[in-house]
């Protein structure tokens, strides 16, 4: 593997924690010799960015986007895709007043169908004045078209007042809600995940395949690594899906020290691991790799560490954390170089009374549930269990999980109605999940909200239901789409369909039906059961209830009702 050029070794003293905009973080990272380094999925370096000619680029761009005569504070649409021509201009707009919206990148995931529904729809809300990329709308162009554009002579750097970018990374993309970040949330966010999570420090390096249109991907391993002077060695998302190792390796190869992933990239990695392919990495650098964006699983990570303990890998380089982009990314990290810490819970007492009695020694596995704590909030930072009525509720008892500090959005975008059903005049914002802590640390239960995660994916249960209702013979209220969160297994997708007919091949062939138009609209297998038709029961407004249903499926109601 050919080494970077611009190594980890920086002559440029270390300065950490004091820059309040993202411009002011690059101007002096672009005094030294660290910046981002491109891989194949092959593991060849395809292309070097350093900071200096990063911010020598975002410069020449942004002047010829203030030639375009924008205005301060127009959205730029940007396909987010792990590439220099997306940093360009994602810094570009940083130091022209204007605010980039990440798009996602077609995963063939779902489909081409679904992707451009999705953009479509993004687009619409963000109403974007320009484009990077082959998109339908009024100005539009490639990167290149762009770079052809004449320079004007002036360039308007953000403020510490100004908004940083929008984040559409979390929301359906049947009514995608748009995170407004502000330079002020960002510097925050990375302050308390720089000096407190992570405990950055000279001769760091980070490797990712994580993708920039998702908050840990923008915010952990883009502008935190900027704003640290820290050299980042990226893979393409769709590269590391294929070759996941190719992570690990560039760890091993270029000495690196913090990577982070979801539990499911963990476990990836230590699928290929075996039969002695970990056994060409040293991974005894590694300090820090951080566990967020789905439920963190203790089985995963235990078979991972065992898996990679050869390559000299330490259970203690792993931190649990906890965050949401409507808080730009982190909230609270554990402890780091220790052991994850895991809680052993009595399962019946959680379903039934919300507490997280600690289970006996005795009480089998079936009885049990083991949760990871995601430590305490970062400095300056708040966080608080409640109950509906917005009551605090003690240790151990399980709530709605709420975060207050200066990381905390500014709102949704052009949504003054949903910011006001999550963010409080006080501040205070309501994360939609469950969990209950422990001496201060945080542990997460679930979702009370009922977004769907699945190999990292946020996916919303209606986008699900809207494409099945679709089929013929379905009809409005037909259908329920949940997840259900088995811990050795991971989360698996269940469809409850309400099937009219006995008719065998009828019904297989609905089966049938129902797979392939999932996956086609949002890329993910799903189980599907066929249940009787008024067996899905309602709210009181009359509409399916999904938490109802999904505890009627967990009972074997659906498997016991005849049609």
């Amino acid at each position: 593997m050919q080494r970077p050029t611009p190594t980890s070794n920086n002559a440029l003293p270390f300065q950490l924690g004091t820059f309040e905009t993202l411009v002011e973080g690059l101007d002096y990272a672009a005094k030294g010799q660290t910046g981002y380094n491109y891989y194949t999925r092959r593991g060849e370096l395809r292309q070097i960015l350093s900071y200096a000619e990063l911010r020598e680029n975002a410069i020449s761009l942004a002047r010829k986007l203030v030639n375009l005569k924008l205005p301060r504070g127009a959205r730029v649409a940007l396909v987010a895709e792990t590439t220099p021509d997306f940093h360009r201009f994602f810094f570009a707009c940083q130091y022209a007043s204007l605010l980039p919206v990440q798009l996602s990148v077609p995963m063939n995931l779902g489909g081409k169908e679904a992707y451009v529904e999705q953009l479509r729809r993004m687009i619409v809300s963000a109403n974007p004045s320009v484009a990077m990329d082959g998109l339908e709308i009024p100005m539009v162009g490639t990167p290149q078209d762009f770079y052809a554009q004449p320079e004007g002579p002036e360039f308007r750097p953000t403020g510490r007042d100004d908004l940083c970018y929008i984040q559409y990374s979390s929301g359906s993309t049947s009514d995608p809600k748009g995170v407004i970040v502000s330079q002020r949330s960002a510097s925050s966010n990375v302050r308390a995940i720089t000096l407190h999570g992570l405990d950055v420090r000279p001769g760091d390096r980070c490797a990712s395949w994580l993708p920039l249109y998702h908050d840990m991907g923008l915010i952990g391993f883009c502008i935190s690594p900027t704003l640290s002077q820290l050299s980042v060695d990226y893979i393409a998302t769709a590269d590391f899906a294929r070759r996941p190792l190719m992570w690990l390796r560039l760890i091993s190869e270029n000495r690196g020290t913090v990577g982070f992933s979801p539990s499911f990239g963990y476990d990836l990695c230590r699928r290929q691991g075996g039969n002695g392919a970990a056994e060409s990495l040293d991974l005894s650098s590694w300090r820090v790799a951080g566990i967020g964006g789905d439920m963190v699983r203790a089985g995963v990570l235990n078979r991972f560490a065992e898996t990679f303990a050869g390559a000299g890998f330490k259970r203690s380089a792993f931190v649990p954390s906890y965050g949401l982009a409507e808080s730009t990314l982190a909230v609270s990290f554990a402890p780091l170089d220790g052991d994850f810490e895991v809680d052993r819970v009595d399962k019946q007492e959680l379903a039934q009374a919300g507490w997280a009695v600690p289970a006996a020694a005795d009480v089998p596995a079936e009885k049990a549930r083991s949760f990871v704590l995601c430590g305490k909030a970062m400095p300056e930072h708040e966080v608080e269990i409640r109950d509906q009525d917005g009551k605090r509720l003690p240790d151990r008892e399980v709530g709605r999980i709420l975060v207050k500090g200066p990381s905390v959005m500014v709102g949704f975008f052009q949504d003054p109605e949903s910011t006001a059903a999550v963010l409080s005049e006080d501040g205070w914002l309501d994360t939609g999940d469950l969990g209950y802590t422990i001496n201060g640390s945080l542990v997460i239960t679930g979702r009370s909200k009922d977004l769907i995660i699945c190999n990292g994916r946020n996916i919303w249960p209606q986008d699900i239901e809207w494409a099945v209702e679709r089929l013929p013979g379905i009809r409005n209220g037909d259908v329920a789409a949940f997840s259900v969160d088995f811990p050795e297994t991971g989360e698996e997708v269940v469809t409850i369909v309400q099937c009219r007919t006995n008719e065998e091949d009828a019904r297989e062939q609905l089966l049938q039906d129902v797979t392939a138009i999932v996956r086609k609209s949002v890329g993910v297998d799903t189980k599907v059961v066929l249940a009787p038709t008024r067996s899905l029961p309602l709210t009181s407004s009359g509409k399916i209830s999904r938490t109802f249903t999904k505890v009627r499926y967990l009972s074997g109601y659906f498997a016991a009702t005849p049609n």
